[in-house]
């Protein structure tokens, strides 16, 4: 029996060469090779500034630090999305205030929603771009600027996805990537923030590293003796390691998102005809990067027994994502309710994600399609 991995990654001998190298140069932590990852990443982006950190949660959480966001505030953002979204919003003292999606067809958040929730507290928004597919950018830009909001992009699923001949990240004001094992890009554990304003940018830079004024590579270097702490920092830098997997993992980007874009459209002409369930996003604007492929199961389907079916198939499944207004930290913190959001719940008891990643065969697109068809006739 087959078996075949939700997510994959696509390592060859380059990677182990290169983090080889540095372990050799003996120096693991943040250094030169991060900074040529920055480099490459802001200039693959078309960006000014990219500030390797942590991981993506850690740029979430410098991105609203970065803005002022204090206790007494409120952020807009999706509920259909990973919870460090909306965690990095909390971190800050500040309530993360739930938009509903645009439609069982668009997942990503809807900017007719984002407006029903501007109050007088509302300080920004954060726009994830769901599965790599762009949000109504121009919508959300337009809304923030009208009301005096800020604009931070979730772009972790969406690197090298494009809108408006502009690559998701930065069109808002800040960008935010994360680098983790199930990402189009991999590093493990990673993340990077771009934005094209110098401040911001050095703001970030020293709040990445406990709000130092010079790093430990510029002291090893001989560029500084010493160092002052001018503002609150945090320990969100990355290391030399992540940086040399992240740089061979941006040279293989572009051509394994197309191979993702090739078996998405495979999927969608062998499952076009399956009544049962529902494939989103026929309709976008700008191009996606493909990092996940969803699908919509009708009220009637069993998601529990399609998941198991598959399972002793041999194919891995997912859910992306159980609504984050419905997890009992936030009903208890913040007294969300069932109820609230409509379509996001409707998407979050029906999704199904199904394997898709650069490692996976025109074959294996069939096989799962195949048996995808073949419970639809024990229904």
């Amino acid at each position: 029996m087959k078996k075949i991995a939700l997510s994959d990654i696509d390592f060859a001998e380059e990677e182990t060469n290169e983090v080889f190298k540095v372990l050799k140069s003996k120096w693991l932590s943040m250094g030169e090779i991060t900074q040529e990852f920055e480099r490459k990443f802001a200039e693959f982006l078309g960006v000014k500034h990219a500030i390797a950190v942590a991981n993506g949660t850690a740029a979430l959480h410098l991105a609203n630090n970065v803005f002022g966001i204090k206790e007494g505030d409120e952020v807009i953002v999706p509920s259909l999305t990973f919870v460090a979204t909306s965690n990095s919003v909390i971190y800050t003292g500040a309530k993360p205030v739930f938009a509903d999606g645009e439609s069982n067809d668009n997942f990503n958040i809807s900017p007719d929603s984002i407006k029903e929730k501007i109050s007088n507290k509302t300080k920004g928004i954060i726009a994830v771009h769901y599965a790599g597919y762009p949000c109504d950018m121009k919508s959300i830009m337009e809304i923030a600027r009208e009301n005096n909001l800020f604009v931070i992009e979730d772009a972790a699923h969406a690197p090298g996805a494009k809108l408006d001949g502009k690559m998701l990240g930065t069109i808002g004001d800040i960008g935010c990537f994360s680098f983790f094992s199930n990402k189009n890009l991999v590093t493990g554990e990673g993340g990077m923030i771009v934005t094209n304003n110098d401040k911001m940018a050095e703001d970030i830079k020293r709040k990445r590293s406990h709000g130092m004024t010079s790093l430990s590579w510029d002291r090893h270097k001989g560029h500084a003796f010493s160092y002052d702490v001018t503002t609150l920092g945090y320990n969100y830098r990355t290391g030399n390691i992540n940086s040399a997997l992240g740089l061979c993992q941006l040279k293989k980007l572009k051509h394994n998102n197309n191979i993702r874009k090739e078996l998405a459209n495979l999927y969608k002409k062998c499952l076009v005809k399956v009544d049962f369930l529902d494939i989103p996003f026929k309709k976008y604007n700008g191009s996606s990067s493909y990092h996940i492929f969803p699908v919509l199961l009708n009220k009637k389907t069993d998601r529990e027994k399609f998941m198991e079916f598959l399972k002793s198939k041999g194919i891995q499944t997912s859910i992306h994502y159980p609504p984050i207004h419905l997890f009992s930290y936030y009903r208890n913190k913040f007294g969300f309710k069932e109820g609230m959001l409509p379509i996001t719940e409707h998407i979050g008891k029906n999704e199904v994600t199904l394997p898709l990643h650069p490692l996976l065969k025109k074959e294996d697109i069939e096989y799962i399609s195949n048996q995808v068809i073949k419970f639809g006739k024990t229904i």
